[in-house]
């Protein structure tokens, strides 16, 4: 029996040859096809591997914000997709910006920035004073607003600054009635969602300000947005009597590239915006050029109760690239010359577009001296205010079913014939939106 285990330890020991045999060729087998399934896993990966695609250890918000980035010019127009304009996405100024590299960039250090304060003994405690400083310059040159013995007020956009304002301006009494608030036809959309979105018991919406008689109907505030967002027209209040009024002045397009700057704007409160002046819509930056400083006060109030000021990064990056806007106003090719440019290219092309179509009707306006740029200009607004003719009622479900998404009048207080278009959304977008324009007939 000893003898027998000893035997058979011996052939595990030293097995046959054929049995090693064996298991190399087996062993090979199975390194071969392992082989052959890499190789063939990335062939298929590199065939079908997208020119957008990311390595996968990039992370989700990596990869989409390197799609919405992208202007990709170099992606042929798809006929059934649907094209976004029905909002006001500034991406036509992308291309200069890139243009400027550097010039723009600002690097944050880690330690910067992390009080609520800012140096300084302005009423807005919460505004870098780097920023005020670009704001006064940059408008000083372009001559578009008065800036002394203005305060500024900066908030999260102009719409903060707007909600800010309403406060503001409304009497603060338990006894009062909410103010009212009007503006004329047609009107921002967002004008009445905003003001009675919050329920505010110190004012409501009220609606066109042409029919509005403060001597019947009591106090008022006044929204006068000019150039008119959205028919591009310049506006002036419209309130039959102004005895008890107070007015907003929203002059976020009221710069060389959409219309021309015939005088510095002086009125009590003014709003301005980053997002239209030079396309950083992200950037969510605005500010308010006030006179009274009781009325800068109880802004900067609401901003505080509201958000608790208004993000340093945000204002120390809007301050540099308002900086590389004025620094452009001595070069060849300024950033207002530019987008001017572009503008004007824009309009010609659109009015090629529907010349002797009767379907359409665009609106007209009549040049008039541009104080920028020496020399008489023509407004050529950022949205397009669009009718459609005959027997088309409702023109934003007409333009959808042919691929193009707009606003429709009845969001601003008027017909269902007119629409809203973007006039600033990406060189694909819009030239797509041409062609597709030119080739609706009935």
């Amino acid at each position: 029996m000893a003898s027998g285990n000893q035997r058979m330890k011996k052939k595990m020991e030293n097995p046959p040859r054929s049995m090693l045999r064996h298991v190399l060729v087996v062993s090979l087998a199975l390194n071969v096809s392992f082989i052959l399934r890499i190789m063939l896993y990335q062939t298929q990966q590199t065939h079908h591997k997208s020119p957008f695609s990311i390595s996968s250890s990039s992370s989700t918000a990596t990869r989409r914000r390197s799609l919405v980035n992208s202007t990709r010019s170099d992606r042929p127009p798809d006929k059934e997709r649907l094209i976004n304009l029905d909002h006001g996405d500034p991406r036509m100024y992308e291309r200069y910006w890139r243009k400027r590299g550097e010039k723009t960039s600002i690097t944050i250090a880690g330690w910067e920035s992390m009080s609520y304060f800012s140096q300084g003994e302005n009423i807005c405690w919460f505004m870098e004073p780097e920023l005020a400083e670009e704001v006064v310059r940059l408008h000083n040159l372009v001559g578009n607003a008065v800036t002394q013995g203005r305060h500024i007020v900066v908030g999260t956009g102009s719409s903060q600054l707007f909600l800010a304002a309403l406060y503001a301006l409304s009497p603060t009494h338990h006894s009062h009635q909410p103010i009212t608030v009007v503006s004329a036809l047609p009107y921002y959309s967002s004008y009445p969602s905003m003001t009675d979105y919050q329920k505010s018991g110190l004012y409501k919406w009220g609606g066109d300000a042409e029919t509005y008689d403060d001597e019947k109907d009591g106090p008022y505030i006044e929204l006068v947005t000019s150039p008119n967002n959205p028919d591009g027209y310049t506006r002036e209040s419209v309130v039959k009597n102004k005895r008890q009024g107070l007015f907003i002045h929203d002059l976020a397009y009221y710069w060389p590239q959409y219309t021309p700057i015939s005088y510095p704007s002086d009125h009590d409160l003014t709003l301005f915006t980053l997002s239209k002046a030079t396309g950083h819509s992200g950037t969510r930056i605005g500010w308010a050029l006030v006179k009274d400083s009781v009325v800068a006060k109880k802004m900067t109030k609401f901003i505080e109760l509201n958000t608790i000021g208004v993000s340093k990064d945000s204002q120390l990056r809007a301050a540099k690239i308002l900086e590389a806007v004025s620094d452009s106003c001595e070069e060849e090719e300024s950033f207002f010359k530019y987008s001017y440019e572009i503008m004007a290219h824009r309009w010609r092309k659109l009015r090629a577009a529907v010349e002797g179509n009767a379907l359409f009707t665009l609106p007209n306006f009549s040049p008039a001296f541009c104080n920028f740029f020496n020399h008489y200009t023509q407004p050529q607004p950022a949205f397009l205010w669009l009718k459609c003719e005959g027997l088309i009622e409702d023109c934003a479900s007409f333009l959808r079913q042919h691929k193009i998404l707009s606003r429709s009048g009845e969001r601003f207080g008027v017909s269902p014939k007119y629409v809203r278009i973007s006039m600033l959304d990406t060189d694909e977008n819009f030239m797509e939106f041409i062609e597709r324009l030119s080739s609706i007939h009935l």
